[in-house]
């Protein structure tokens, strides 16, 4: 028999699945790179990709129908676009919030470009929630496995929504397919959850009207054993001169080529 559970204890399991992704401190302490780092030129490729080929897939699908043609939009956690500006003709303001100044900086020149008016705002949501204004609607993609208060994050972005919310994340953890790299060369297990269903039932206990679908991603996460390796290194803290091993064990495991992820979009008026 299921029993339901309310939003706060859904909101402290999913601060407590996060916190077990923590990699041990004896291991991070030898990190040659930050092992949680992103590069603002891989996520300024996926943009441009982004921009060049349309996506009719459902999270698109659903932000676009929910924004008045020249509507105010907010992305959070917006990276230089990749969310937001494939519907450039759309958007009469784009609010644009990270934590990065080179991503914002990525996604202002872009916008510039397109001609679309955007305010950038650099912090953490919903810390900076107030120096944005309330939105016709409002896209977070790719970014609540990075948030320890989701509960708080998912209210902030309804308060600032009159229209629809739409979140986007992979079926599992980003950092999941990592796994059998953790076992063979550190001999640590990784955990399963949270998973996208966990932030479904959390938005659904805060009295959202959640919808959901799911789909195969539309890229591959490496186009390369090479680049998969590289990327393999830096997350498993491992020097860059051991790609080779990690390809060559990345092969024994029969890891590659990888299986797509699967994508969930959830959203709510």
């Amino acid at each position: 028999m299921l029993v339901p559970m309310d939003a706060e204890e859904l909101a402290a399991r999913w601060r407590e699945r996060l916190e077990s992704w923590a990699i041990p401190e004896e291991i991070l302490a030898k990190a040659p790179a930050d092992p949680w780092g992103f590069s603002p030129e891989r996520f300024g490729t996926r943009t441009d990709r982004a921009l060049a080929a349309a996506d009719d897939g459902p999270t698109m699908t659903r932000l676009s129908e929910a924004l008045p043609d020249k509507g105010t939009l907010l992305d959070v956690g917006s990276g230089p676009g990749a969310a937001s500006l494939p519907l450039h003709g759309r958007i009469g303001h784009l609010y644009a919030v990270d934590t990065s100044a080179p991503m914002l900086e990525g996604l202002t020149a872009r916008a510039d470009e397109l001609e679309v008016p955007v305010t950038a705002v650099e912090g953490r949501w919903p810390d900076v929630a107030d120096q944005v204004p309330v939105v016709d609607a409002a896209i977070a993609a790719h970014v609540v496995y990075n948030v320890p208060d989701l509960a708080q994050f998912l209210r902030a972005l309804d308060e600032r929504t009159q229209g629809r919310v739409v979140l986007e994340l992979p079926h599992r953890h980003p950092m999941s397919w990592l796994t059998p790299l953790w076992e063979h060369f550190h001999g640590v297990d990784r955990p399963v959850r949270p998973i996208a269903e966990d932030c479904v039932a959390l938005a659904a206990a805060l009295g959202f009207a959640v919808q959901v679908e799911e789909r195969e991603a539309p890229l591959e996460r490496f186009t390369s054993l090479e680049e998969l390796a590289a990327s393999a290194c830096r997350r498993t803290c491992l020097d860059p001169s051991r790609a080779q091993e990690v390809a060559d064990t990345v092969m024994e495991l029969g890891m590659w080529p990888m299986p797509r992820d699967r994508w969930v979009t959830i959203w709510w008026e």
